[in-house]
């Protein structure tokens, strides 16, 4: 799909946080629950409904007046997030948007597509390379004693040490890393000894549907977040391959739309709620919230999108879940001064527009406290696509190369060997693929030390980063132009940012 990063994320400098912070007004979150409140979904009888998020103050009396005013315009409440003051509604009023925008106590308010709630679209997630049996048994043959029988292919875990790390420390059964993707197919032999179904979902629309298996994927093309969970906690079990995190549990907290596959604002805001009210430690987020790469400020649905959903994970990260996100596969430079955008809307018909990445942001990417990962291959460069940026990239792990960047492994793909629905496994390549590696990592770091904030955490993460620093030269293809320009020094730089991260630093 246009929006899986198989990869991405990116992380403010300090002055854009703050400045980030001060525009939207973000509230601070609360240590209770966020109580969402549902009510059914009505179809208006005048046109196609589009779904909204209304984000207004906390208090009691604002919510109530805003949900009235709501249903005074032709709207339908869907649900209430009390805690953070983020409703989700429908409405097929074009002008529901400004007229929230105009109710007291209403912070920011838009639409979060751009097409109609009943719209249908194709889903495409990109080329999977599934391992076949004559490729599995071949791999196998190679398997070292002890070893998991597909790890020989395995190159991105002895990259950062995550096979010796395994022997010291695998994770602990108490610390959950939350997928929030297109689903988990928690029945694989690889992921069902650590799967968790009391913290999984799905918060497809907004409301979380705990029912037994709605956190599975819809279909097998639906392998994302299947691929992403065993990269983090497939089981060191004797069947197929090794997660970076093989002793923690994992969990599926279903976001993406059944009709195009993309991942609406409000189901994100549901997913960090969810989260963080079911005690998951950590979240992997390898997509962009739909349906805009780029969040501009300036435009108010966009702005509504973001502060409802940096309202989510604020709250989430007061609950002590610390979030990781993938840095995106564009290739862009997330600290230049502009950038072009020729993908959004993807929901509707894109229109190429030049956006100031001071300005426009990549939810949840750019979003404060939000740990940005970019991917290498195996020769620790950045890999090709990756984007990146200084001051923004904080931390870097393997997430393939298939170009330039190919290991000597039997099956010689510079991409990520994982966990496929119905019982497969198959390669992909992409920052989604880097993100859930130093998501493990954080795992085992948060097992080595249960009691760190979300804050300690991530310094931790960077502190163990091994970083490479800037190559002298970066023309991937020969062709005498530079691919892309690092700027940094050898402990911080736009590539890796505080460095590649490490599993086996992280248990020692």
């Amino acid at each position: 799909m246009a929006h899986l990063r198989s990869g991405r994320r990116l992380a403010l400098a300090v002055p854009v946080v703050l400045s980030l912070t001060a525009s939207l007004g973000f509230l601070p979150g609360s240590a209770s629950a966020a109580a969402p409140r549902s009510a059914p979904a009505a179809t208006a009888a005048d046109g196609p409904d589009l779904a909204y998020v209304v984000n207004t103050r906390t208090d009691h009396r604002t919510l109530a007046s805003v949900r009235r005013a709501i249903a005074g315009a032709g709207g339908t409440v869907v649900v209430t997030y009390d805690r953070i003051g983020v409703i989700v509604a429908h409405s097929a009023d074009p002008d529901f948007g400004p007229r929230m925008r105009a109710v007291r106590g209403v912070q920011s308010a838009g639409a979060t597509r751009t097409t109609p709630l009943t719209a249908a679209g194709t889903t495409d997630e990109g080329a999977a390379d599934y391992l076949s049996a004559a490729e599995a048994a071949k791999v196998e043959a190679a398997a070292a004693p002890g070893s998991e029988p597909l790890e020989a292919d395995q190159w991105d875990l002895r990259a950062i040490g995550a096979d010796k790390a395994a022997a010291i420390n695998p994770g602990s059964r108490k610390v959950t890393v939350g997928v929030i993707d297109t689903g988990v197919d928690d029945t694989h032999p690889d992921l069902a000894p650590n799967f968790s179904a009391s913290q999984s979902a799905n918060c497809v629309g907004g409301v979380a549907d705990t029912s037994e298996g709605a956190w599975r994927p819809y279909t097998a093309d639906d392998y994302h977040g299947t691929h992403v969970a065993g990269e983090i906690a497939a089981a060191r079990n004797g069947v197929g391959v090794a997660g970076v995190a093989p002793g923690v549990k994992v969990s599926g907290i279903k976001v993406s739309d059944p009709d195009n596959g993309l991942f609406y604002p409000e189901s994100v805001v549901c997913a960090f709620v969810f989260a963080a009210d079911h005690g998951v430690e950590i979240t992997n987020n390898s997509y962009y919230v739909d349906p805009w790469l780029y969040n501009c400020m300036d435009d108010p649905d966009q702005r509504a999108i973001v502060d409802a959903v940096n309202r989510a994970q604020r709250y989430a990260t007061k609950k002590g879940t610390l979030h990781l996100a993938s840095a995106g596969n564009s290739n862009h430079d997330l600290a230049s001064d502009a950038i072009v955008d020729e993908s959004s809307p993807d929901d509707s018909t894109p229109v190429t527009r030049t956006i100031d990445p001071s300005e426009c942001f990549d939810v949840p990417t750019q979003l404060p406290g939000v740990v940005t990962v970019s991917a290498t291959g195996v020769q620790n460069l950045k890999s090709y696509y990756s984007t990146y940026g200084k001051g923004v990239i904080d931390v870097a792990a393997p997430g393939g190369d298939r170009l330039y960047q190919i290991p000597d492994t039997p099956s010689k793909n510079g991409r990520i060997l994982s966990t496929m629905p119905n019982n497969q496994y198959g390669f992909l390549q992409g920052t989604s693929m880097a993100s859930p590696h130093a998501a493990g990592v954080a795992a085992l770091l948060k097992s080595e030390h249960p009691r760190a904030t979300p804050a300690q955490l991530q310094a931790l993460l960077k502190a163990q980063a091994g970083n490479p620093g800037c190559p002298d030269s970066y023309d991937q293809n020969g062709d005498g132009t530079q691919d892309a320009t690092c700027e940094g020094g050898p402990r911080v730089n736009g590539f890796y940012g505080f460095g590649i991260v490490n599993a086996l630093k992280a248990v020692k």
